[in-house]
């Protein structure tokens, strides 16, 4: 097939999405592909065209554009198959305030959370405790993420956010480990566990500087956990409506607990990202995993 490998884009996360190129390049190749290179940023305006003459986009975006769902829109408006969740699921998943209530009236656990559209004035507090988590709610790979114990602290990174135009997701600091699970169609893979090395959380230093942080496969929880941890992570991309395909985060507790933190539509996918190695845990190379992502995708077109 010729394939239309969409990549960069122009959020904030365009070189993590341009780190995967050349290891998604090999992988369609060898699957007997012929791969178009399409940067949005640069091409945008060239996006339709593309896609009437390829039989398929593999969508490696990071952020907005892209995980919003405006790209995967656009692909449908000409029909042109694609992997991954259809634009109403990934604008849904994207917004993780609006996530978190889905996750919620779905009963799967979440913490808290207070969404701040533009900034609170001076005498606004949040109704948890501190120490608190600040992220943008639109936005993915740690950026722009911290943790305040104050409300001074909080100020600073809420002004990062609001500086960029983005609203924020203030939630409690939950004692715990992150671990992290995704699906391929109906079938949950090995969760992971990660164990930051360079700080006290995952933050986007610890995710891609080398040895930032431990991940391991599959993770050493109780069997018990991991079935709820699939369990929940099945349960998410269903509410969300993501056609079997996404990762969901967690903050797992010492006593068991788990809380969901996000689903993310596009994980990374180098190598040696987090689905990558879930993938290979389960028996599956490099290659197999893009092709079962593009056989998904070819399905839930056919289906439309």
């Amino acid at each position: 097939m010729k394939v239309l490998l969409i990549v960069g884009g122009w959020s904030s996360e365009r070189e993590v999405s341009l780190a995967a190129v050349p290891g998604l390049t090999r992988a369609l190749q060898e699957l007997g592909h012929t791969v178009t290179f399409f940067d949005l940023k640069k091409d945008f305006g060239d996006l339709l065209a593309q896609a009437r003459v390829h039989d398929f986009a593999f969508i490696n975006l990071h952020g907005a554009p892209g995980e919003d769902g405006l790209v995967q829109a656009m692909l449908d408006s000409v029909g042109c198959p694609y992997q991954g969740a259809g634009p109403a699921g990934s604008f849904l998943a994207l917004n993780k305030a609006c996530a978190k209530q889905i996750f919620r009236e779905h009963g799967i656990p979440t913490s808290d959370w207070e969404f701040l559209p533009d900034r609170p004035d001076s005498s606004w507090q949040p109704h948890f405790p501190y120490p608190v988590f600040v992220k943008s709610c639109i936005g993915g790979s740690s950026l722009r993420l911290g943790r305040a114990n104050s409300r001074a602290e909080l100020d600073s990174l809420l002004a990062d956010i609001f500086d960029h135009g983005e609203g924020a997701l203030v939630e409690p600091a939950l004692p715990g480990r992150d671990v992290t699970c995704a699906v391929l169609g109906s079938t949950p893979l090995p969760p992971i566990l990660i164990l930051p090395q360079k700080g006290d959380y995952f933050d986007f230093e610890s995710k891609y500087q080398d040895g930032g942080a431990q991940e391991i496969c599959p993770a050493p929880i109780p069997e018990e956990t991991t079935r709820k941890l699939q369990e929940y992570t099945l349960k998410a991309v269903n509410a969300l409506g993501l056609d079997g395909w996404g990762r969901a985060d967690f903050i797992l507790g010492e006593d068991g607990s788990l809380n969901i933190l996000e689903v993310n539509t596009l994980p990374g996918m180098t190598p040696a990202s987090l689905v990558p190695k879930a993938a290979a845990a389960a028996g599956m190379s490099f290659a197999d995993l893009i092709g079962r992502l593009m056989e998904l995708g070819l399905a839930r077109h056919a289906k439309q």
